[in-house]
């Protein structure tokens, strides 16, 4: 533990500037500069300790993750005092979205402090929410529960959350439909293919089938956002049944 509490200052123009970018983005000034630079060393760099463990973000951001949770919790709890269990648990899904943090990893440009050996074309778009998770884990080792629950609600809650909005907001047409047909108990099928053709990168083909008619089609390049996809279609040709 003592690796993490060692208060470390600049000892070169480039800790100079990453220490004053990150104060910049943190409203504070971080005690362990190691301890954020490991929130930002990716897994391909494959750095180890001096006991032979990695020394990459996702421990943290297994962290920050957890934390994040427990901040919205306490948030929609004494923000909705009628909301019951579902509709919180709802609540938060869609604040925690993969899609949200991603958002806000890349409003705050924490790409640029990555460290890797992977290009940076070559990441997909869940690295921005990822360390965005790694920096959380390591505010709250680095300065407790109240200083990272402050930063949250100043990067994550204030400028981004709206309760009213966000009750509108699908975030997973798949499961709308589904709910639907069960609700109006009507059979249906997700029938999934591969479907590459001359693309250099696999791709799926999903087409929903609603008692038997075809409803809509979508591709994309995993199973999951083709499902997804062609639940979209399939809601907006139905929505005015669904609504």
């Amino acid at each position: 533990m003592n690796f993490f509490r060692k208060k470390l200052r600049p000892n070169s123009n480039e800790d100079s500037r990453f220490y004053n970018e990150l104060t910049e983005i943190l409203g504070f000034k971080p005690k362990s500069l190691s301890l954020y630079k490991k929130a930002f060393t990716h897994s391909s760099v494959k750095e180890v300790n001096t006991d032979g463990k990695p020394l990459n973000y996702e421990r943290l951001e297994f962290l920050g993750d957890a934390v994040i949770g427990t901040v919205i919790a306490e948030y929609l709890f004494l923000k909705a005092p009628l909301g019951d269990e579902g509709y919180l648990t709802q609540m938060r899904s869609k604040i925690v979205s993969r899609k949200h943090l991603n958002n806000i990893g890349k409003d705050l440009n924490l790409i640029r402090f990555v460290k890797s050996t992977v290009k940076e074309s070559r990441f997909g778009e869940n690295i921005h929410g990822n360390v965005f998770e790694a920096l959380t884990g390591a505010i709250y080792i680095d300065k407790g529960f109240k200083v990272c629950s402050d930063f949250l609600h100043r990067k994550l809650i204030s400028p981004f959350i709206d309760l009213n909005e966000l009750e509108q907001q699908i975030t997973s047409y798949k499961s709308l439909l589904i709910e639907w047909c069960q609700k109006e108990k009507k059979d249906f099928k997700f029938d999934i293919y591969e479907d590459s053709g001359n693309d250099d990168i696999r791709h799926y083909s999903v087409k929903l089938f609603i008692e038997g008619k075809q409803i809509a089609k979508g591709r994309d390049t995993s199973k999951k956002k083709a499902e997804e996809k062609t639940a979209q279609r399939a809601y907006y040709a139905l929505q005015d049944k669904i609504n």
